[in-house]
């Protein structure tokens, strides 16, 4: 499994940072490599119950661990400056050198209405977006910069706090084609959600368009996925699980309008079983899990990062860490 890794998403939105830092500990013992930590103020869900922030949780878990991390995703353009994202950013690297990376993402009301502003419509989200990944840009160069444009002003300043080596690389989470295609023409690699592989091939096509559009060899950049599911010793306790913990995942229409956790748990009222299907796998059986990750592998995905949805994380990783993982071929 040298070409293949699995690490895991660290659901932040469920987990205190101790007991993600504790969890982190034992998927590394059982053969994850790596961690994609979500960055949410508020959960989708009540009954997930939390909120850390994400940057302090990365650093501990890069205290604790010794894969790749980063955030999955982190929007840099609402509650936190771009200027804020690259002094972040810039500083885990410093502190763990050559093994961070940067995702960055449109954003979600979920998460970003909670400063009061105007919530605009996705094609403004992503301007923003990629207005935020020039102000990162030129920020990492360690120089005086400035910047003035449609959305952000940057007086002359510079990151004084920065790694020795490269910066981290950045990613950016896209699922439509547009945003894909810039991704691969302005980013460093991509990171998207799973899905179906016929989804997933047009994402990737996009993304190849726009890395040779800007001259890049898109078959070296990374290609993250992230993948929920629901597994447990029987079927019932997976699909309570999927049901209760993480009834966002049968929901089958864009979230990032959503403002409350309490609206979602009203939505999540009329989410049946059937709503999962194509979305999330629901099973008891590793062999079920390990086939549908093995076609994420065959589509070309080679850093995957998992999360079960239920709360039984010891039994997941010590069921997948001997039985999955091993039987991933690349």
């Amino acid at each position: 499994m040298s070409e293949v890794q699995i690490g895991l998403a660290a659901a932040l939105e469920q987990f205190s940072p101790r007991e993600s830092i504790r969890l982190a500990k034992l998927a590394e013992e059982q053969g994850f490599s790596g961690q994609m930590a979500a960055d949410h103020f508020q959960p989708w869900v009540p009954q997930q119950g939390e909120a850390s922030f994400v940057w302090s949780v990365l650093a501990s878990l890069a205290e604790n661990t010794t894969g790749d991390l980063g955030p999955g995703v982190t929007c840099p353009s609402f509650r936190l400056h771009p200027a804020m994202v690259a002094q972040a950013a810039a500083t885990l690297e410093a502190t763990y050198p050559g093994r961070t990376w940067l995702g960055i993402g449109s954003g979600e009301a979920l998460n970003e209405h909670i400063i009061g502003g105007y919530w605009p419509e996705a094609p403004e989200r992503v301007r923003r977006m990629f207005e935020a990944l020039e102000i990162i840009r030129k920020l990492f160069t360690g120089k005086d910069v400035k910047h003035s444009g449609e959305f952000f002003k940057l007086h002359t300043t510079r990151l004084w706090t920065l790694p020795e080596g490269p910066p981290p690389p950045v990613y950016i989470a896209s699922a439509g084609p547009y945003t894909s295609r810039k991704t691969g023409e302005l980013a460093d690699g991509l990171i998207t959600p799973g899905a179906s592989i016929d989804k997933l091939a047009g994402i990737v096509e996009n993304f190849n368009q726009g890395a040779k559009k800007a001259g890049k060899d898109p078959d070296s950049m990374p290609k993250l996925l992230q993948v929920h599911l629901s597994w447990a010793e029987d079927d019932e306790t997976a699909w309570a699980n999927a049901l209760d913990q993480w009834p966002n995942g049968g929901m089958k229409f864009p979230k990032a309008d959503v403002r409350s956790p309490f609206d979602f748990a009203q939505m999540a009222k009329l989410v049946r079983r059937e709503d999962f299907e194509g979305r999330m796998v629901v099973s008891s059986d590793p062999d079920v899990h390990r086939a549908a990750l093995q076609k994420y592998v065959d589509a070309g995905f080679n850093r995957i990062y998992i999360h079960n949805v239920g709360r039984n994380q010891d039994e997941f990783l010590n069921t997948f860490g001997k039985e999955v993982l091993p039987k991933l071929n690349a």
